[in-house]
């Protein structure tokens, strides 16, 4: 008599809590292991628990509804990015890790004397390809000062995040990399700071442009802030920051589409 037991004799409610302690890409592989194990592997008591624990309001803070059959296809679906709270953020859930990911537009953020024409512009062009309504392109100005935040209930928790500025350089950007910029995360008493460079060319340190769909050169560009970590002691909030200050030379042609909040895989 072989000694190994058929998962299949188990009751499936036992196999069913069992899988719920696994990840989303554990338990799609293991659906492929035996028609039994595909019907619970499926099943919406499984996938409620990869789901947020918020899931029902973070639904009702979508700015398009969300049609789904089953907690599977809603998990999937909210991989993708959403807008949320008016169109001033997206949501998404990491699809790796089913923790979940927010991008804080640059309209909900504190961006020193953006409400002045003469130093900030909101523009709306398609030709940006900002996943927002409004982007804020830096005309001139000598004091930079962008500011995000974010309440710790909101994210997931147990977590360590890292935060980035989105960022593109129009044509005309000059003065942005004569001098070092100050990035900043804080969390209640924890603060994480370090010096970056704005830089249009490729390659440069500490910034990744991303990869577009079309190929196209003229992507957005991340720059890491930090990071922090989202334990389950209560709520806090973060806050993030690039500033230059000190230099007092003007700078422009800096386009912030907002700052991205995501897990470290």
């Amino acid at each position: 008599m072989s000694s190994s037991m058929n998962i299949d004799l188990l009751p499936q409610d036992c196999i069913a809590h069992v899988l719920s302690f696994a990840s989303a890409r554990e338990a799609c592989r293991l659906s492929t292991v035996s028609e039994m194990m595909h019907l619970i592997a499926d099943s919406d008591v499984v996938w409620e628990k990869f789901l947020p624990f918020d899931c029902k309001e973070i639904l009702l803070r979508l700015d398009s509804s969300v049609v789904y059959d089953t907690k599977k296809d809603l998990y999937f679906k909210l991989c993708c990015p959403h807008l949320i709270d008016g169109g001033k953020k997206i949501f998404y859930i990491d699809k790796e890790t089913g923790k979940k990911c927010y991008i804080l537009g640059a309209r909900e953020l504190q961006i020193q004397w953006s409400n002045n024409p003469l130093y900030w512009s909101w523009n709306r062009q398609p030709f940006l390809k900002s996943r927002f309504e409004e982007v804020a392109e830096l005309r001139t100005i000598w004091w930079l000062e962008i500011k995000g935040s974010i309440n710790t209930k909101f994210l997931s928790s147990k977590t360590l995040y890292f935060a980035y500025l989105l960022v593109k350089f129009a044509d005309r950007a000059y003065g942005l990399n004569t001098h070092p910029s100050q990035a900043s995360v804080q969390l209640n008493t924890v603060i994480s700071k370090r010096k970056v460079y704005l830089h249009k060319e490729k390659g440069y340190k500490d910034q990744v442009f991303i990869d577009g769909d079309d190929g196209d050169d003229d992507n957005w560009v991340e720059i890491k802030l930090g990071e922090f970590y989202v334990n389950d002691s209560g709520e806090g909030v973060v806050e993030m920051c690039l500033k230059e200050v000190e230099s007092q030379h003007l700078r422009g042609g800096l386009v912030v589409e907002g700052i991205q909040l995501r897990p470290n895989l």
